[in-house]
């Protein structure tokens, strides 16, 4: 990969990296960006999963004030989204596309409609099966394309806990890193990682991530959930248009 490449790739991991870390949508530019520098679909998948992990590191370190005395909470529910994330690793490396094509657009619909909705998270709400079952089919997807992903477990986290939208967003880069980076240790194995073009992006999504928790904080609560819903909205009638019409 040549130098201009690499400069363009670390451009767009900056911009996705912010975007993940205030309306969860970094695929949603990454992902093209890969294919338009000229990786097959299979192969900028999983470079950007790769790649993604490092947005998590940097939304984590971005997000301490935030993430204080969630200690508990990550080591209860952490394991949750990795086993989602392996599994969704799992399926992307031996089961074709176009299931989980058809099925996401819905996912994203409902979980963007559940953001619009007024907070109705419980207090110990991350301690139900019901809970960790969600979390773990939203990590599924996280763990097999993505796309959106963020903002399934963002709804899925805002109904379960009862915290600021702030907060719950920090936990989601969170959970949503740990599936990534359980599911980027397969792909690194077995799947056809372009190291040349996930490492300029990785730096570029470490320090969109690092950048992004710092807008988040200014932002109203109420504006954040909307703004997430909107565009997971957007996104989902894009997939489904893309899935449906071909």
């Amino acid at each position: 990969m040549i130098v201009g490449e690499a400069l363009g790739l670390l451009a767009v991991g900056v911009v996705a990296g912010v975007v993940s870390t205030v309306v969860s949508l970094a695929s949603i530019i990454s992902y093209p960006a890969l294919l338009a520098f000229g990786l097959p679909p299979l192969a900028a998948n999983v470079t950007n999963t790769v790649a993604l992990v490092f947005t998590g590191v940097g939304a984590a370190a971005g997000s301490r004030p935030e993430l204080a005395g969630e200690g508990a909470r990550v080591l209860r529910l952490g394991p949750v989204a990795a086993l989602g994330g392996a599994s969704g690793a799992l399926l992307l490396l031996v089961t074709p596309a176009r299931t989980f094509e058809l099925i996401a657009p819905w996912l994203i619909a409902m979980a963007s409609l559940l953001l619009a909705r007024p907070p109705s998270g419980r207090a110990h709400g991350e301690h139900t099966v019901l809970g960790r079952v969600a979390l773990f089919a939203v990590t599924i997807y996280v763990g097999y394309f993505g796309a959106a992903g963020g903002i399934l477990v963002f709804a899925v986290l805002a109904a379960l806990l009862d915290q600021s939208a702030p907060k719950v967003n920090a936990l989601k880069n969170v959970m949503t890193g740990l599936a990534n980076a359980v599911a980027a240790v397969g792909f690194a194995i077995f799947g056809p990682v372009d190291w040349g073009a996930a490492l300029p992006l990785a730096a570029g999504f470490l320090l969109g991530g690092w950048a992004g928790p710092k807008i988040v904080r200014r932002m109203p609560g109420h504006s954040l959930r909307y703004l997430a819903a909107v565009c997971g909205l957007a996104v989902a009638l894009k997939l489904g248009w893309d899935s449906y019409t071909r």
